[in-house]
């Protein structure tokens, strides 16, 4: 059964033109109209034509672009000739943002939806949820046969079993797990300060926010709490080579916590760029604390994985020479 379900997990992979595809035609929607929206067309209210507004439609129709691009680059073989920090960069970030608020859309979607009409936004916000939730599904289901098809080809040390395979010396393999503790520390700390507000903590609240705790809310204070839990247990398994056998799980895990710590913050500073915005509900040191602590173990998570990543390719290229 194993072996049935990895040579059909490979066969799909190979299919990653036809996912590659499907995943440009399902961002196609939501990208034309923030396209029509940032030129000023077809604008259903006349706040929308302020520029707090045409910046926002800007800076989501560029992250619907690169989306695009992505795709396509995964289908052909031009893209495996791109630079690694063109392609890495961005994958990181949309893996760390799409796959938790995936996971998440089904109740997040009409969470939203409720959440900007109570807050007096403007009608045409529910289509765009709707847009979101076409493209998200879309995006979700296709890209990631895509984007682990052309990674496959691309950084084969990545699926490359097992986890402990020997490494050249002068690796940095101390180096890393000594950071790797260091950033776990932080995640279990931010992660347990989310789970507390998840499930009604009060502590670094604004006492006067109390009542504008939603579902949305506490639906993303409880993802961002179990992926930094998942980032802290990934990271060191990777680092330190024992607890599994596989290399992928943990470093999908890895890097999917570390992009989403990361872009999740970001995420958070284009909406608030929003003139509906709402403000934060934390007290503003608890606020900063998190956001920023958030930022830092992503990027320092996103290191440890290259550093980790650079000592297999150097293993496993000296180990083919031979």
């Amino acid at each position: 059964m194993t072996v049935m379900k990895k040579q059909l997990i490979s066969h799909l992979m190979k299919k990653r033109r036809y996912w590659g595809y499907g995943a440009a035609i399902a961002v196609m929607p939501y990208l034309l109209i923030k396209i029509a929206w940032t030129f000023g067309l077809f604008m259903p209210t006349e706040q929308m034509g302020d520029p707090s507004w045409r910046t926002a439609n800007a800076v989501t129709m560029v992250l619907a672009a690169v989306g695009f691009l992505l795709a396509l680059a995964f289908s052909m073989t031009w893209g495996e000739r791109l630079p690694a920090w063109l392609v890495a960069l961005p994958v990181w970030v949309g893996t760390g943002l799409l796959i938790p608020m995936l996971l998440l859309a089904p109740v997040l979607g009409p969470a939203a939806m409720i959440r900007d009409q109570q807050a007096g936004a403007a009608n045409v916000w529910v289509y765009e949820q709707i847009f979101v939730m076409v493209s998200l599904v879309g995006v979700g289901i296709c890209l990631p046969f895509a984007l682990a098809g052309y990674a496959k080809a691309r950084w084969p040390e990545v699926f490359a079993e097992p986890i402990d395979i020997e490494l050249l010396p002068g690796n940095s393999q101390r180096l890393h797990i000594t950071l790797a503790r260091l950033v776990a520390a932080g995640c279990i700390l931010l992660g347990f300060i989310k789970l507390f507000w998840a499930v009604g903590g009060t502590i670094g609240i604004n006492p006067a926010m109390l009542d504008n705790r939603d579902l949305w809310w506490h639906l993303l204070s409880l993802s961002t709490g179990v992926w930094a839990f998942a980032g802290a247990w990934g990271l060191l398994v990777l680092t330190t080579r024992r607890g599994l056998k596989r290399f992928f799980p943990p470093m999908a895990t890895a890097w999917i916590s570390s992009g989403m710590l990361f872009s999740y913050n970001l995420f958070n500073r284009l909406a608030a760029t929003r003139p509906d915005a709402q403000p934060a509900l934390e007290n503003p040191l608890a606020y900063v604390l998190t956001t920023e602590l958030g930022s830092v173990l992503g990027v320092m998570m996103g290191i440890i994985i290259l550093m980790v990543l650079h000592d297999r390719r150097r293993a496993m290229r000296s180990f083919r020479s031979n």
